[in-house]
Parts: structure tokens; C-alpha cells; sequence
């Protein structure tokens, strides 16, 4: 079976909602456009300003489970995000208006725990998602291998727990695990695998509910001896990727 590409996803507020596309175009050097544009800083956050910060000044699933259940549409043209949840009233806002943006947190902190550190802010820097990693990339998960951790866990388990730009169907399980320093085409686009993606507690949230509900990190451990689930990339060539398109490995 030729591999292929299932759903594309970004997740335009970093925790706070993904959305599918049917198309993105990648460029060289960057993440997807609009992916991780703007994150959620909380109350404890220290982040140098215009600068690239480390996730764990954000808040994200890992903390706040709840927000895993969080779907996002984009509006590109008015740059308006409209976020829907099953405990709050669905809210559009500008996250770059201020006024916007604090009634965007008066929408949130419901959902967030409040022994943890509150959100406070809406942050962003100018050309430059804030991905998990300090370098621009883009995400790909194996829908083979989700199915075989819901396997291995004998439940049934949503790919959206990953959070991925990329779907790839049609692989073996598990074997993109040693994709580490190859080329990867998909579509037009050419992706450098750089390194395995290591999962944290966000995973165990249900992406429809928002509820702590599979232990992903054991299960992972338990097959692998890590929590590494999907792979992180840098585009190192150009290109569209549609929903579709073919994946191969490059010599």
C-alpha cells in the first residue's frame, strides 16, 4: 500500500484547538502557515518578548486537560478565531486585539485548573509559530500505529490526542520510528525528519471530552522503553500538500 497523506491539522492557538485542511502549502525553512501562531502565556510565565519561548511557559494540555477538547476554525482573511468546546459557549475574537483577547481569557480560565498557573495573555511573534521545538517544523503521526497502540491498549483511540500536522496512512506500525535523518517527500514538499516527537500528558486527555482517560505514556514504554509517538520535521524543500497526496521515503 502507498503510503499517503489522511488529514492535514494545524492548531492555530497552540493548545487551544485544531482545525483540518484539505491543502496547505509548506515553505523552506518554516512551520505551516498559521500553525502555533499564537500560544496562551500564563501567570508564571517568563518569556523574552519577540522571541521564540519554550512550551512550558504556555498553558497546554499537558496541565489543563480540559482544553484538549477545544476545536478551532480560522478565519484568515479577518485573522478571527472562532473556538468551540463542549462546557463553554462556542466565542470568535481577534487574538491580536487586546480587548479580544481578554474576553478570549474570561472564556478559557473556566476550563483551565485553578491550582495550576492561570492564563493570563495571548502571545505572538512576528513569522514564527511557537512550535515545541526552538526550530521551525511541522508534526507527522502513522494512523498504522495509532491503531496499533489502541490495539495494544484495547480501546479506541483518537489520532487528534496527538496533535500532528501530518496523517500518514498505508505505513507498517511503527516504522517511521526509524525515519530519523531521512528525506521524506509528501506532495510537493520535501520534509528532513529530525528527531522522534516525546509525548506528554496532553495524550491522555479524550480529545472529545476533555477527561484523563488512557494512559498513553505507560502503553508507550511498555511497547517502546520511551513515550516518543510521531516525528518532528523541517521542510527543506517548497511545496503543497493536499489531503491524498503520496509519501515516499527519499534514497
Amino acid at each position: 500500500m502507498t503510503p499517503t497523506v489522511a488529514s492535514l491539522q494545524r492548531h492555530p492557538l497552540k493548545s487551544h484547538g485544531r482545525e483540518a485542511l484539505s491543502r496547505v502549502r509548506l515553505t523552506e525553512g518554516q512551520g505551516l502557515q498559521w500553525d502555533r501562531h499564537w500560544a496562551v502565556a500564563h501567570d508564571a510565565a517568563k518569556i523574552a518578548e519577540g522571541e521564540w519561548s519554550p512550551c512550558q511557559n504556555f498553558s497546554r494540555g499537558s496541565k489543563a486537560p480540559k482544553l484538549m477538547a477545544i476545536n478551532a476554525t480560522l478565519d484568515e482573511a479577518a485573522a478571527t478565531l472562532t473556538l468551540t468546546h463542549p462546557e463553554r459557549p462556542d466565542i470568535t475574537f481577534h487574538p491580536d486585539d487586546s480587548s479580544d483577547a481578554a474576553r478570549f481569557i474570561d472564556w478559557v480560565r473556566p476550563i483551565s485548573p485553578a491550582d495550576r498557573a492561570l492564563p493570563a495573555r495571548i502571545y505572538s511573534v512576528e513569522g514564527r509559530g511557537m512550535t515545541d521545538t526552538d526550530y521551525p517544523s511541522v508534526s507527522l503521526i502513522s494512523l498504522a500505529s495509532n491503531r496499533a497502540l489502541a490495539e495494544y491498549m484495547g480501546i479506541d483511540l483518537s489520532p487528534l490526542r496527538w496533535r500532528g500536522n501530518i496523517w500518514l496512512e498505508g505505513l507498517r506500525p511503527w516504522e517511521e520510528r526509524d525515519w530519523i535523518g531521512r528525506k521524506l517527500r509528501v506532495g510537493g514538499a520535501v520534509l528532513e525528519i529530525v528527531e522522534p516527537k516525546e509525548r506528554c500528558l496532553a495524550t491522555t486527555a479524550n480529545p472529545v471530552t476533555g477527561e484523563r482517560d488512557a494512559d498513553t505514556l505507560r502503553a508507550l514504554t511498555a511497547l517502546h522503553g520511551d513515550k516518543d509517538f510521531g516525528l518532528y520535521a523541517k521542510v527543506i524543500e517548497s511545496g503543497e500538500i493536499n489531503v491524498g497526496d503520496r509519501a515516499e521515503l527519499l534514497p
